[in-house]
């Protein structure tokens, strides 16, 4: 779709997105144990429910400006480094911190999808495009699966959540937008300079 704009391809990719849901949904136990616990994470809230349950603690307890630094209990929420970072920031730092963490991916997404329309080199332009949009449905996934807003899926926060080969590929797909970026300043002065000859 970027490459063409054509709104058909967006139409049948959403459309295979929906279909490829629904059947993971029918076909893999995990995906409806999932959907479930989004749904009613009250239905079993010491075991199955109990990570959403005490996010939704956290979040309640952390109130606007939070609890502070180190001063909550972000403890509580099993596997809180990594699958709910988001709720233990948004108990010590409250909506005010949770609100700066989702700010700051919406300038990352802003400005890599700055990046893409600034190059003129059509595969650079799909490529830092693709980079932006891994980083940013990425962060909506598990921001919105903590808030109950998705089915929660697993994946890390970027740049937040504890996990070496996670920060490790989200800061080179960093690189990558970076050096498409340099590329582009640099063809923009050359252009300069042989206009000014």
């Amino acid at each position: 779709w970027v490459s063409t704009e054509r709104a058909t391809y967006l139409v049948v990719g959403l459309l295979l997105f929906a279909g490829g849901a629904v059947f993971a949904h029918s076909q893999f136990s995990h995906v409806q144990d999932r959907v479930d616990i989004w749904l009613d994470p009250w239905q079993d809230p010491k075991d199955a429910g109990y990570q959403i349950v005490e996010a939704a603690f956290a979040f309640s307890s952390g109130g606007i400006t939070g609890t502070g630094i180190n001063l909550g209990a972000p403890t509580r929420i099993p596997y809180a480094e990594t699958d709910f970072i988001f709720a233990a920031i948004g108990e010590e730092l409250g909506l005010v911190g949770a609100s700066a963490v989702l700010l700051a991916f919406l300038l990352i997404v802003g400005a890599g999808l700055r990046i893409a329309l600034r190059t003129t080199v059509p595969f650079e332009r799909l490529l830092a495009t693709g980079l932006t949009v891994l980083i940013g449905v990425q962060s909506f996934i598990i921001m919105a699966g903590v808030i109950r807003v998705l089915p929660l899926t697993g994946v890390t926060l970027p740049f937040v959540s504890y996990g070496g080969s996670s920060l490790i590929a989200n800061y080179v797909l960093i690189a990558l937008l970076l050096r498409i970026s340099d590329d582009t300043i640099q063809r923009e002065h050359q252009r300069e300079q042989e206009a000014l000859r």
